[in-house]
């Protein structure tokens, strides 16, 4: 391949919209989980949960903007394909989207006798847009599949996503909360364990059978012996992060960040193992990033203003988590 500006500037923009699509798995995925960990808490243990979230949602949500503004942007015909394909679920979880972010303002301004409502309202928006997103994934991995055999897969990724969700989510209550909701946080992301790992075993059989494509990139040689690092790492976070669950809460609340950043770890490999299956793919087996890129040109002018904002967008999140660190405390709005 030719190393020219139509080569380089498409795998710069692929890497960047890959970037802001795990940044915000991670980040909007904790607080997702949060919202679908409210099933199983009472009244004054939702209050901390959304404390722990109140300064960072917002931000979170803004990696979302950025990873579709670059789909847009950059890969125009992908854009074309994906959304038009996914256009209900995408539709789903937008209104999901909003439904969360009204229900979290007005749960704490309404009347005590409507509260629930709008407890309700918040973890219903969330696990309705987590189950839209693990549904699109599901249909993604199949090459975008309308069949019922797509439809079902798609609705199996949706629910292991939305547990995977509830684990981030129950790993970042785990660091921000102490006492007794700490425990039960705890006791939370071990059964939500159980469909993250089915989860990720579905979606590494399916993958390869799913494309002769991609079982020969992962099951011929030298390839399956240089990629054998990836899911046996994978494993050994899982057996790691159960076993430092069953030593928490710890003596002066030790090790308490320690299962968000296993379970980053673990998103972070799973999208890496996707990642190396469909390139140079952007919609699989249909359009490459180079086919489905914009004009050279117009990727040039569109770079120039991502190195300005993506600074802003990392430093400003950076400064949110420095400046609200520590122990979630009593919900206040006033």
């Amino acid at each position: 391949m030719t190393y020219s500006a139509a080569t380089i500037l498409p795998l710069i923009f692929a890497g960047l919209m890959g970037f802001s699509i795990l940044v915000y798995v991670i980040l909007d995925g904790f607080d997702l989980g949060v919202g679908i960990l409210f099933a199983g808490t009472d009244d004054a243990e939702r209050d901390i949960m959304v404390a722990a979230i109140g300064p960072f949602w917002d931000a979170n949500e803004t990696w979302l903007v950025l990873a579709i503004g670059l789909l847009l942007v950059a890969f125009p015909a992908a854009h074309g394909v994906v959304l038009s394909t996914l256009y209900i679920p995408v539709v789903i979880m937008l209104i999901s989207l909003i439904l969360r972010g009204v229900a979290f303002d007005f749960r704490a301004k309404v009347d005590l006798h409507v509260k629930p409502r709008w407890n309700f309202a918040f973890y219903a928006g969330s696990i309705t847009a987590s189950m839209a997103q693990g549904y699109m994934l599901g249909v993604y991995i199949l090459g975008l599949d309308q069949s019922w055999t797509g439809i079902l897969f798609g609705l199996l990724v949706g629910l292991c996503l939305t547990a995977s969700y509830a684990a981030i989510g129950a790993a970042w209550i785990i660091h921000k909360t102490e006492g007794a909701l700490q425990h039960k946080a705890v006791l939370l992301m071990r059964r939500s364990l159980v469909l993250v790992a089915l989860g990720m075993i579905a979606i590494s059989l399916v993958t390869p059978l799913a494309s002769p494509r991609i079982f020969a990139k992962w099951f011929s040689l030298p390839e399956i012996i240089l990629l054998a690092p990836l899911p046996l790492i994978t494993a050994s976070l899982f057996a790691a992060l159960w076993y430092v669950l069953d030593h928490l809460p710890a003596a002066n609340d030790r090790h308490s960040a320690l299962p968000f950043v296993m379970m980053a770890g673990i998103f972070a490999l799973g999208f890496a193992g996707l990642a190396y299956s469909f390139y140079p793919y952007v919609v699989p087996d249909r359009l490459t990033i180079f086919e489905a890129a914009s004009a050279p040109e117009s990727l040039g002018i569109i770079l120039v203003g991502v190195i300005v904002v993506l600074p802003v967008i990392i430093g400003y999140s950076i400064f949110a988590y420095g400046v609200f660190g520590g122990k979630a405390s009593e919900l206040r709005y006033d």
